[in-house]
């Protein structure tokens, strides 16, 4: 048990022989941490899908689903994919090892299962879940900080939703990798967090701002760059932040890049950006139309300010309903 009483991890054990179950389990238990048993592959799908498990060891030839498959199964989901995975097996060859690292697992282990190995492993993947955990966490009280702000402004309600959406979308279109979707689904969440430093009389002002809260209100791109470095996973998310307020003849911020210079990601969340600024009330104006935002895109893309590769793939994108978001905004 951990010093406050509580398990130190929740164990899935799953194998059809019950005496290797009652054996693993007892090993565990014995070092105090929480024990889930599953007979067959389908009842430790069930559990791995519908409960927080830290760590699962399946065996490999189990009836219903092999622990192969349901390694490929806890893989594949988004909620599920971060937790270890060690097949335990009486197979040998390199095929059944080849095939178990197909199917993603983190580690194995031979039968007859050694106890001094089984805790060696144990240990060290849940420590490894644990480091995870608190990734995740801090990730999730960023997005939280982020929805906060945005909730403050009934005008904004929906708006990082649909960036997120729109930008992964377009990023699918462009065939753009999958850590390039990641970072700007990330990025479409928590881009305006940097304005968590901007005093509300600024960020809420109906009409237009002066020369020194212009200054203050550009500084959000540099915060909320700066509040998201220390995480290790938001490193491709740091440059959208930084710059999705650029544009590309140069006269954005907070660095005037010009051109190629600003990222593509940041592009493409800048683009979407302002197509949805244009397409939803605002205090000042009510939503535009889509085609009056693309004609207005169109413009301003004459003027240097937008990529009009950009804005046409979008534009296809939206009049084929391939990236249609949900909420409030002129048809």
């Amino acid at each position: 048990m951990s010093p406050d009483g509580m398990p130190l991890a929740t164990i899935l054990v799953a194998d059809d022989s019950e005496d290797t179950r009652e054996l693993l389990s007892r090993l565990l238990v014995a070092q105090g941490y929480r024990v889930i048993c599953a007979e067959d592959g389908a009842q430790a799908l069930d559990a791995l899908t519908s409960q927080p498990i830290d760590l699962a060891l399946l065996d490999v030839m189990m009836p219903r689903r092999t622990g192969f498959a349901v390694c490929r199964a806890v893989k594949a989901r988004r909620e599920t994919r971060l937790i270890p995975v060690v097949l335990v097996t009486g197979l040998t060859s390199t095929d059944d090892r080849l095939q178990g690292i197909e199917s993603g697992a983190d580690d194995f282990l031979s039968k007859p299962v050694r106890k001094e190995e089984l805790l060696a492993r144990v240990r060290s993947l849940v420590r490894l879940k644990q480091f995870t955990d608190e990734l995740e966490n801090a990730e999730t009280v960023l997005c939280t900080l982020a929805r906060s702000i945005e909730a403050k402004d009934p005008y904004t309600e929906g708006h990082c939703d649909r960036l997120a959406r729109y930008s992964v979308a377009l990023a699918e279109r462009l065939r753009l990798p999958e850590e390039h979707r990641v970072a700007l689904r990330r990025a479409g969440v928590v881009h305006d967090i940097g304005k968590v430093a901007v005093p509300e009389r600024i960020l809420f002002k109906p009409g237009p701002l002066d020369p020194e809260e212009r200054r203050v209100m550009e500084t959000h791109p540099v915060v909320g760059e700066r509040i998201c470095a220390p995480l290790k996973s938001f490193r491709p998310v740091l440059p959208i932040i930084r710059h999705h307020h650029e544009r590309m003849d140069g006269s954005g911020y907070p660095d005037g890049l010009r051109n190629s210079s600003i990222p593509l990601t940041a592009r493409i969340l800048q683009t979407v950006d302002v197509f949805d600024a244009l397409t939803t009330d605002r205090p000042y104006r009510k939503a535009m139309t889509r085609e009056r935002a693309f004609d207005i895109l169109r413009e301003e893309v004459q003027r240097g300010w937008w990529d009009g590769t950009l804005v046409k793939e979008l534009e296809v994108l939206i009049h084929t309903g391939t990236a249609v978001p949900t909420g409030r905004f002129a048809s």
